[in-house]
């Protein structure tokens, strides 16, 4: 894995106040942009998620579910490039093997992944495990892990296999569920970003709201202005 991350990188500009603050957010960050290259309308994928971590996001997830290992690697490591120089956090869904090649900060767990033990087994010590939950009663696999992504909050095409959208209140049950940090995904966008907030979530995972965006650096400054 890539050492440093966002807090080692930054700890000397600010101070130990600041250096805490950073080393919270690459654990559970306030915004974490999920790639699909499906949702681009076309663009560069790196390219836009560069224009976002050059914005201010400092957590990117590879979800790709339909490329093959060798260019799921060749894609990461172009990301881990981008990350890296940004002194943003990289995980990769579920591929632990090429989340290991290309450097990366973790991996995220979906539905049907290996247990976050198996997963910590494998991994080098600090590495970041994000794992996906839909209801409150799937929150008790999620030990172990550093934070939680719940939804779908709002509707969204990209998670309408995972059943209608949850609301703010279940949202508001997932997060007094459980002691990890949770984070909103599932359609939201910065007109959502203080009600998920006020719902208790520690910040949101989003993907077209930035990848569709007209102006990926614009959304996703809005973003973290909602989420703050």
């Amino acid at each position: 894995m890539a050492p440093g991350g966002e807090g080692e990188g930054r700890a000397a500009a600010g101070g130990a106040g600041a250096a805490d603050l950073l080393e919270r957010e690459r654990v559970a960050p306030r915004l974490l942009l999920v790639t699909d290259r499906h949702a681009t309308a076309g663009r560069d994928l790196v390219a836009l998620v560069s224009a976002a971590v050059d914005a201010g996001c400092r957590a990117v997830q590879l979800r790709e579910k339909d490329l093959p290992g060798g260019p799921l690697l060749t894609l990461a490591e172009r990301l881990r490039a981008v990350t890296a120089r940004a002194g943003a956090v990289l995980l990769v869904n579920d591929r632990i093997d090429v989340a290991l090649a290309a450097g990366a900060d973790g991996v995220h767990l979906g539905g049907g992944s290996v247990a976050v033990d198996v997963a910590r087994g494998l991994l080098p010590p600090g590495a970041l495990v994000g794992v996906s939950m839909h209801s409150t009663a799937d929150l008790q696999a999620a030990a172990g892990a550093d934070f939680v992504l719940f939804g779908p909050v709002f509707e969204t095409p990209a998670k309408a296999a995972f059943g209608p959208p949850q609301g703010l209140a279940r949202l508001r049950q997932a997060v007094l569920a459980t002691p990890l940090p949770v984070l909103a995904i599932g359609g939201v966008d910065a007109a959502h970003g203080r009600d998920v907030r006020a719902a208790g979530a520690a910040g949101a995972a989003v993907i077209r709201a930035i990848l569709a965006a007209p102006d990926a650096a614009a959304a996703t400054r809005a973003l973290l202005a909602a989420l703050a």
